[in-house]
């Protein structure tokens, strides 16, 4: 009813000017052959001329309708400058500030609904920089007064705020015209006052917030580098700590460009992704895939058997393919590349130095223009009474120890119902160990939506694993020798007996050791940086799993892109970070692979969306291959083809998810999906079947309703 009042209001007052051709009225022709008139009437009654004159410019503004200009004209022929700058200051700021209100009640629920995926940024931005912003177009009249008033009213901007920074953006505005307004006599235009000069030099005072805020900037770099001594020198252009995925990109990086660049690394090159995360479960995962198969090897037609294998074979396998990749991430490679690796830990001792404890005993230290954190991220470990004695692994530690193992653990309980946990969980059951995965939430995978967590507990359970949700560890003992975990559900304790535990609840960022408490670099769960990945101190960048907010290693190399980039090139030009595209795969047996916006999230952000959904079992590949379970759900705008979001739960739903990464990324919608032409009989077509389910839905009836009464009429 608001609404409607607020635009019944506005159709109103637009229609009236025109109706009663007011703009007629608001001319500077009309306005100098009526001053003496209106000149004489204000001297009989200057109070209620005022009055008149205020509600009617504030109707005017807040209508969004012509006549602002001459009516601040008229405000200083009439009034004088003092009083005609006061009327007109309050009266302009009050109109502008009833358009943006009726703007916001009327538009901006829609827009965001329908745009906020997009919107997200600026949004932030104006949370942000509102005031700012606002203030420096109020200074340039080359930007329509209505037309800002307008949109600020679509952002979530204060309105307190957007009115005093109009009040005062637009006084020295209001000044010159109210001004020029006492020497009315001789304007022939309003072109004569604003000339493309005074137009320029408005945009010149528009750049002024810009520059101060270029100054606090300085300032604040200069207040955040004053207790330190920079070098008169320096030995390298950038050193990068951690020798994983963001590590290894921005030393590439900057090699590629000549800089001279240190790589500094404690462990293994390759990071987490190479020794301990992405490759190892890979291969194993592989490995029990073929386990299962041989298993069930009567869907294909074949005779099943149960796989006969060497548990010690299996490691040795996965140990193989992590040193087949490791030349890739090797420091001989990276040293060819022009890269200078060292061996050893490294602290930052101030924003220019680092020093490095090298493996050889000796200690190094390097004067470096810019500094890239890329530390990783390391397993959590909660602690529980007794976890120090229960014996626990980690995704980092596992793999080391199951390869000095003749057997496979009989008795396996794994700790986390996230990715890491499900692959594992999954894997191990596949191979013949009687595994518990433990997850103290109602389902497993919580980020995805509740099809997604029910399909992936049946595949788990189907694979032999005993899914327990709702269970909290609380703590450890062991009796007569046996280890043994103790859970809670629902205020009632158990015990359970294990062989192996395994903890995947999650990783958190490798935080200490590297001096950052001692510069005072900001940290929560992460390092914290700006939008282009720097710390407090504009020379030293962070990227990776040890930056946040995602754990992938492609968002690591992603990151180190900005970070790299901005740190050699930041005077001249800096990138904020794009993370409006990022795919995510949990490589379980049906894969899940997901890019952008899920229906639970799309609710919880309030994202207008529908939904469109192809299953599996209907694409002919997939029955050809028995691998029916899943589907492909794509969220997009409603009434559009633009996608905000895909899952897709399946076989190869990871390289399926591809297609759609690219899409988004170039705003494709699935008409463009739907007209590429697909090779059949492949996974790929349930993109394009996807797509065609969205066609069907929205297919023109009336349309295709007048087709059929013309082919009738056509069969006579």
């Amino acid at each position: 009813m608001k609404r409607l009042l607020i635009i019944l209001a506005l159709a109103l007052a637009v229609l009236g000017f025109f109706l009663f051709d007011l703009g007629e009225l608001l001319t500077l022709e009309t306005l100098k052959a009526r001053l003496g008139d209106i000149d004489a009437f204000y001297r009989a009654n200057s109070l209620l001329l005022i009055a008149i004159f205020f509600a009617a410019y504030v109707a005017i503004t807040a209508a969004s309708v012509p006549g602002a200009a001459i009516m601040t004209l008229a405000a200083g022929a009439i009034f004088g400058v003092f009083t005609g700058t006061l009327v007109v200051s309050f009266a302009s700021s009050l109109g502008a500030t009833l358009a943006f209100l009726a703007s916001r009640h009327v538009l901006r629920d829609w827009v965001q609904q329908r745009f906020g995926n997009r919107l997200k940024a600026i949004n932030e931005g104006i949370e942000r920089d509102g005031a700012f912003y606002l203030f420096s177009l109020r200074l340039v009249p080359v930007f329509p007064f209505f037309v800002i008033n307008l949109v600020m009213g679509l952002t979530p901007i204060r309105t307190w705020t957007f009115y005093w920074v109009s009040q005062v953006g637009m006084f020295l505005g209001t000044i010159v015209y109210v001004n020029a307004g006492t020497q009315l006599a001789r304007i022939g235009s309003l072109r004569d006052i604003a000339s493309p000069t005074l137009l320029a030099s408005f945009a010149a005072l528009g750049l002024l917030p810009w520059i101060g805020k270029w100054i606090m900037a300085a300032i604040k770099r200069r207040r955040v580098y004053a207790r330190w001594t920079r070098p008169k020198k320096f030995d390298r252009n950038m050193v990068v700590i951690g020798a994983g995925a963001a590590g290894l990109v921005s030393s590439y990086i900057a090699a590629t460009v000549k800089a001279s660049v240190t790589l500094v690394e404690a462990g293994k090159m390759g990071g987490d992704c190479l020794n301990y995360g992405c490759v190892p479960s890979k291969a194993l995962i592989k490995s029990a895939r073929i386990a299962e198969q041989m298993r069930h090897a009567n869907r294909y037609g074949l005779a099943a058997a149960e796989p006969q294998f060497s548990f010690k074979a299996v490691m040795q396998r996965v140990h193989d393919v992590i040193a087949a990749i490791e030349p890739h991430d090797s420091v001989e490679r990276y040293t060819a590349l022009g890269v200078d690796v060292v061996k050893g830990y490294a602290t930052i001792v101030d924003p220019w130095t680092v020093e490095i404890a090298r493996d050889d005993g000796t200690t190094q230290r390097l004067a470096t223009r810019s500094i890239v954190i890329a530390a990783g991220a390391e397993p959590i470990v909660p602690p529980l009474p007794g976890i120090e004695d229960s014996g626990y692994l980690t995704s980092d530690t596992l793999w080391e120890h199951f390869v000095r193992l003749d057997e496979l653990p009989r008795r396996i309980v794994v700790l986390g119902g996230g990715p890491i946990g499900c692959e594992l969980s999954q894997a191990f059951a596949r191979l013949g160990a009687e595994v518990s995965q433990v997850e103290m939430e109602s389902r497993l995978l919580l980020r995805e939506d509740d099809d997604v967590s029910e399909l992936l507990r049946a595949a788990q359970e189907r694979a032999g694993v005993t899914v327990l949700t709702g269970h909290k560890a609380v703590g450890f003992d062991a009796v007569d020798g046996q280890r043994r975990l103790i859970l809670e559900q629902d205020g009632s304790r158990r015990t359970m007996a294990y062989d192996a535990l395994i903890v995947a609840i999650g990783r958190k960022a490798r935080l200490k050791g590297y001096g950052l408490e001692e510069l005072g670099i900001e940290t929560s769960a992460t390092v914290i940086t700006d939008d282009y990945l720097a710390t407090i101190y504009p020379n030293i960048y962070a990227a990776g799993d040890v930056a946040g907010p995602f754990q992938f290693t492609h968002t690591a190399a992603h990151q180190a892109w900005y970070a790299s980039v901005n740190a050699l090139f930041g005077q001249f030009r800096r990138f904020k970070a794009d993370y409006r595209v990022i795919p995510a795969v949990t490589f379980t047996d049906p894969e899940v692979a997901r890019v952008g916006l899920n229906e639970r999230e799309a609710e919880a952000q309030g994202v207008a969306h529908e939904v469109t959904t192809f299953p599996m079992h209907e694409l002919d590949r997939a029955i050809a291959e028995s691998a029916i379970t899943g589907f492909v759900k794509v969220l997009t705008v409603p009434g559009k083809d633009r996608i905000l979001g895909v899952t897709i739960v399946g076989e190869h739903a990871g390289e399926l998810l591809a297609e759609y990464v690219l899409a988004m990324k170039y705003n494709l919608g699935l008409g463009k999906i739907l007209g590429t032409i697909h090779s059949y009989p492949t996974m790929a077509e349930a993109n394009k079947y996807a797509a065609g389910e969205w066609k069907r839905a929205h297919a023109p009836q009336r349309l295709l309703k007048l087709v059929g009464w013309y082919h009738t009429q056509r069969r006579g």
